[in-house]
This record gives C-alpha cells, sequence and structure tokens, in this order.
C-alpha cells in the first residue's frame, strides 16, 4: 500500500505553513509586548498593586474573548461560505494595521492603557474570522489520508512561532521597542504575500442563502450529538480555563522571578519548545493507537506542570538550591536569569506542559476534522475555536481575577489541581473519549485531491 505524500510535498500547503509561521511569530511576539506593556504602565505609570494590575492584565485576555464569542456564529458561517483564503489575508491585513498602529504610538511615547484595550479587541476580531477559516483551509490542500500528519505539520507552524515569536519580542523590545514592532509588522506582510501563493482550492457546496441561522444551529448541533467531538473540545476547554497561567508570566517576570522582558520572552516560549518536541515528533509518526486516554494522561501531565511552576519559587527555596553565580551579559539587561534555580524550573515545567498540551490539541484537532465532513468543517471548527478561546483569553481573565483575590501564585496552582479533578470527571462523563482507539470515523471518506500536488 502506497504511503500518502507528506503534506510538504504539496506546493500550496508548503506556502500555507509559510504563512503561518510568520504569522503566529508576529501575533505571539506582539500578544507578549500587548502584556508586558499593559502590566508595566499599570505597575509603572499608574501605581496599581501587582494585584490590581493582574486584574488588569487579565481583563486583556477578556477584551480579545468578547469580539469572538459575540461572532462566533457569523465566522464559521463565512468560512463554508466564502473563499477561506480571503478570509485569512483580510484578517491578516487587519492585524498588520493594528500592529503598525500601536507601534507608531509607542514610537511617539502616546501609548496608553486604553489603546491597548482597543488594540486587544481588534485582535480579538481578527482571530474570530481568521481561525476557522484557516482550519478549515488546511484539509483542502492535502489528500483525507495525509490529514493527521498535516495537522500535526500545521500545529508545528504554530509552535515554532509559540517558540520564536515571544522569546523574539521579548528580547527586542528590551533593545528598543519600536524595533519590535518593526519585526512583527514585516512578518506579517510575509504571512500575508505567501498566502497568496495558494491558489483555487475546493469549497464545499454553497447552501441556500435564504437559511443562515439554520446553518449556524447545524454547527452546534453537530458537535453536541457527536458525544467523542463534544469531550475533546469541552475538556480542553476546562483544563486550560482553569491551569492557563499566560496571562500571569509578564507578573512572574517583573515581580516573581525578577528577570525583565528577556526572562518573559523566554518563559512564554517554554510552552512552544515542549509543544514543539511533540508536534514534531508526531509529523513523523503519527499517533495511531489509544488516543483517548493518551489525551487524557496528557491533560493530567499538564496540570501537575502547571502545578510546579506555579510552586517553583517555594520549591527552590525548600531544597536549598544555589543561588546564581553568573548573570547575563550588560547587553541583554544583566540579572542572574541564566541560572536562577527558580526561573529554571519555571522554564522546564512550562516545557512540560506545553508538550502535554500539544498532546491533547492533536488528538482534539484530528478528531474534529476527521470526524466532521468539509461542508460544516468552518461551523465546527469556529464552535471549537469559541472554546479554545474561552480556555485561553476567557482563562487569561479567570486567572487575572484569581490572582487578584489570592494572589498569583495561589492562582496557578489552584488552576492546575482544577486541570486533573476536570480530567477525572471526564474521563466518567465521557467513557468515548476513554474508548476511543484511533482517530478514523467508520466511514472515512474517500481522500480529497490535493491542488498543487507534485505529481
Amino acid at each position: 500500500m502506497a504511503q500518502p505524500p507528506h503534506p510538504l510535498t504539496i506546493p500550496y500547503f508548503r506556502a500555507y505553513f509559510l504563512s503561518r509561521v510568520a504569522g503566529t511569530v508576529a501575533t505571539t511576539s506582539f500578544g507578549i509586548l500587548v502584556g508586558w506593556q499593559v502590566y508595566s504602565i499599570a505597575r509603572g505609570v499608574e501605581g496599581m498593586s501587582i494585584r490590581d494590575a493582574a486584574f488588569l492584565l487579565g481583563m486583556i485576555g477578556l477584551a480579545q474573548f468578547v469580539p469572538l464569542f459575540l461572532l462566533t456564529p457569523v465566522v464559521g458561517l463565512a468560512a463554508d461560505t466564502f473563499d477561506r483564503r480571503w478570509i485569512v489575508r483580510a484578517t491578516t491585513a487587519l492585524l498588520l494595521a493594528t500592529v503598525v498602529a500601536l507601534g507608531l504610538l509607542t514610537w511617539a511615547g502616546a501609548l496608553t492603557i486604553p489603546a491597548l484595550f482597543a488594540g486587544a479587541v481588534l485582535i480579538g476580531v481578527a482571530r474570530a474570522f481568521g481561525g476557522p477559516a484557516y482550519s478549515a483551509l488546511a484539509p483542502n490542500l492535502v489528500p483525507a489520508e495525509s490529514l493527521p500528519t498535516a495537522i500535526a505539520v500545521s500545529a508545528i507552524a504554530w509552535q515554532l512561532g509559540s517558540i520564536i515569536g515571544p522569546s523574539l519580542g521579548g528580547l527586542m523590545f528590551g533593545f528598543a521597542p519600536l524595533l519590535a514592532y518593526a519585526v512583527a509588522a514585516a512578518l506579517l506582510g510575509l504571512a500575508l504575500g505567501t498566502m497568496f501563493l495558494i491558489g483555487p482550492v475546493p469549497q464545499p457546496p454553497r447552501e441556500p442563502d435564504h437559511r443562515p441561522f439554520a446553518r449556524v444551529v447545524e454547527g452546534f448541533r453537530y458537535v453536541r450529538a457527536n458525544r467523542l467531538v463534544l469531550a475533546t473540545i469541552t475538556l480542553d476547554l476546562f483544563a486550560v480555563l482553569l491551569a492557563g497561567a499566560t496571562a500571569l508570566l509578564p507578573i512572574y517576570a517583573r515581580d516573581i522571578l525578577h528577570v525583565g522582558p528577556h526572562g518573559l520572552g523566554l518563559l512564554a516560549a517554554g510552552s512552544g519548545i515542549g509543544a514543539a518536541v511533540v508536534a514534531f515528533f508526531y509529523s513523523w509518526r503519527p499517533m495511531k493507537t489509544n488516543v483517548g486516554v493518551k489525551m487524557l494522561w496528557a491533560v493530567v501531565i499538564f496540570g501537575i506542570a502547571t502545578i510546579v511552576f506555579g510552586l517553583a519559587t517555594p520549591i527552590a527555596d525548600l531544597l536549598g538550591l544555589p543561588t546564581p553565580v553568573i548573570g547575563l551579559p550588560g547587553s541583554l539587561g544583566g540579572g542572574a536569569l541564566a541560572l536562577a534555580p527558580a526561573f529554571i524550573l519555571s522554564l522546564v515545567a512550562l516545557i512540560v506542559a506545553g508538550g502535554a498540551d500539544m498532546v491533547s490539541v492533536y488528538v482534539r484537532t484530528s478528531l474534529i476534522q476527521l470526524h466532521t465532513p468539509d461542508a460544516m468543517r468552518g461551523r465546527v471548527s469556529a464552535v471549537s475555536q469559541l472554546t479554545i478561546s474561552a480556555s485561553n483569553e476567557l482563562g487569561e481573565a479567570e486567572s487575572g481575577l484569581a490572582a487578584a483575590l489570592v494572589g498569583p501564585e495561589a492562582a496557578v496552582v489552584i488552576g492546575g489541581v482544577g486541570a486533573i479533578a476536570v480530567t477525572l470527571a471526564w474521563s466518567g462523563l465521557f467513557p468515548e473519549l476513554r474508548l476511543a482507539k484511533t482517530f478514523a470515523p467508520p466511514d472515512m471518506p474517500s481522500p480529497n485531491p490535493a491542488p498543487g500536488a507534485v505529481p
């Protein structure tokens, strides 16, 4: 039996991969800049306490989530109705305009917290439309038998950006804030340009325009009826909603680990490092057996790693680990970033959490894409994106509120415990997930043609 073609042998998918890497590097570096600037302005210019600034930091996540929540019914329908390439191009252009505007305000010394919140809202709008279109476009670029590998390769693109972007953004911002914005803008320009290299691809048949609301509802009904898809989506929703610590990284970098924007970049890249290793492995050795059990164990490990991250400083103190003896060169901001025991333990915990989360993402995305008809992928992807955004951006708001109430370290630990508890509950509530052996649905469709494939 012939092996399916690797997605990167297909020209259109290569352009998609490059566009996603460049766009993700830009948006993740931009995201770390917004979080750092909000927290720094709140602590420095506004003179807020750590807890008050933490709450404001969490609200940035809410500012991104609200437009996505409100637009979810519309964006899924758009991805199933209009050319998905043009939706991605338009949203990338919106992100580019937002980065340029905030960069100019930073250069002029006129950046304010309201301007950063406005930027966060525009990011939410762009992600609301771009996410389902991006997800639904990938299956149109490869044959069906190559889809699991394409999902892993696409995840590598995202995780490469997640590694490079935050580190690049944090380091460049430490040298020159305007440089960080300029590079993000250039990368978004590259992402936009490579998306134009993708020619016409198969589109799902358009349904009558007089029933748009019914088509929207169909996406939600499909997710509710397919218990396996419902289990994977909701498990990720509640686990990351509770245990996501990303929003609190500026607090850890500035006031707990004392490593500044350079250290913030490395901490933010930690999750991406672990996730990229796992995604790279699955791109060449796709998961084939016991997929449900592996997802459940991955979420448990994610919760444990989150707890270790939250307790990194007291653990380092309890073990009596030696204090740093070598610091960073002065050109990198000085300090003892390289050997600080609590910093190293925090970074390792985030790497492990990122790898475990990638296993969950890989299983969830594969099941959703392979169990969903192409004509509904946009709407189902929109539902999935809503839950992902709820777990990420709404989770940031939850983290900020929890940190304001009980302190950042306690908030992270409680969230990790909650993720483990949710996993145990879901293993009983959704036996379909625990018993899922492979990705393939019973009625696996015939392969799609691969536009642009090499003969």
